[in-house]
């Protein structure tokens, strides 16, 4: 991850609020929730189980699916293809 990364992640820190203390980029990205970039700008599907999925305050029911809002994990998912 480059210096421009680590900005723009403090950036999108600095934005937000995260119930589990940004433990996803504490692990270094070792700790993340499962998604997969579907092509929406500002979404990834989720795929987490749905009781997990459900107990998030970034996820967001669609269909028959779950949409992950978090911007830091939309971040991660799009931009360091983790």
């Amino acid at each position: 991850m480059g210096q421009e990364d680590k900005e723009e992640i403090e950036q999108i820190m600095a934005g937000m609020e995260c119930a589990k203390d940004f433990e996803c980029y504490k692990s270094g990205f070792e700790k993340l929730g499962r998604v997969k970039d579907g092509g929406l700008d500002n979404y990834v599907w989720c795929l987490e189980e749905k009781g997990k999925a459900r107990d998030c305050g970034f996820s967001l029911w669609f269909g028959d699916g779950m949409l992950c809002k978090c911007p830091l994990r939309i971040y991660i998912a799009k931009k360091l293809k983790k």
